[in-house]
């Protein structure tokens, strides 16, 4: 029985939405922004200290991590003798997905929860997608401008593939990792009936994947 889902996201095609929608029709929680409150939580960082370091990056590969959690804390503190980072930030989101996999009944949006929970047999894997034109269109209802719309469809994903390829040494999408891959553009209502059939379809049945084991996160 599944107890998990992930959901890995074009940027602009709707994941945390459906994920949010999902979640209420499951009476499950979601965890998009939690995560990322969580992880300012565990570092010990309050939101004014959060906001005063989006600004201030100390790595390309900070950087990448910015656009991965966009619109997400993403603090930076002293842990120890050593200020948080990315690595950082990996190996903490490691920790906790794994206690979000104990607790069950619970939708991770991005953050490589696939990756993290590729081998937990109760989570269904879904990689959400769109065509350009319906993620700015999406981009544009939300309050974006054109041309800010226009500029983080194309930047955001392609600084995700790079994210993704540092960190866990894997094309993005890998396509092995999903049970299903759903074009967005359908509408909300649609995806989610479609992920809920299904799981409801493939339930108990094993996934067979060809995803080698991710690079560990470098400690802090």
């Amino acid at each position: 029985m599944f107890r998990l889902i992930t959901i890995e996201r074009e940027y602009g095609c709707g994941g945390g939405a459906i994920a949010a929608e999902l979640a209420q029709r499951l009476g499950w929680k979601v965890w998009d922004h939690l995560l990322t409150e969580e992880i300012a939580r565990l570092a010990n960082v309050d939101a004014s200290t959060v906001k005063r370091c989006e600004e201030r990056m100390d790595s390309a590969f900070y950087r990448l991590a910015k656009a991965f959690w966009r619109g997400s804390y993403e603090p930076k503190s002293s842990l120890g003798s050593q200020s948080f980072d990315t690595d950082c930030m990996m190996s903490m989101m490691e920790q906790i997905t794994a206690r979000i996999a104990q607790e069950g009944n619970a939708i991770v949006v991005g953050r490589g929860a696939p990756y993290f929970l590729r081998e937990q047999p109760d989570a269904f894997h879904v990689f959400l997608y769109a065509p350009r034109a319906e993620k700015i269109r999406r981009l544009l209802q939300d309050g974006s401008t054109k041309s800010s719309a226009e500029e983080l469809v194309d930047a955001v994903d392609r600084e995700r593939i790079a994210y993704v390829k540092h960190y866990f040494n894997a094309d993005w999408p890998t396509r092995s990792l999903y049970h299903m891959m759903i074009n967005t553009a359908v509408g909300n209502d649609s995806v989610i009936e479609t992920i809920l059939h299904t799981m409801h379809l493939v339930e108990g049945r094993p996934k067979a994947t060809d995803y080698e084991h991710p690079k560990v996160p470098s400690s802090v």
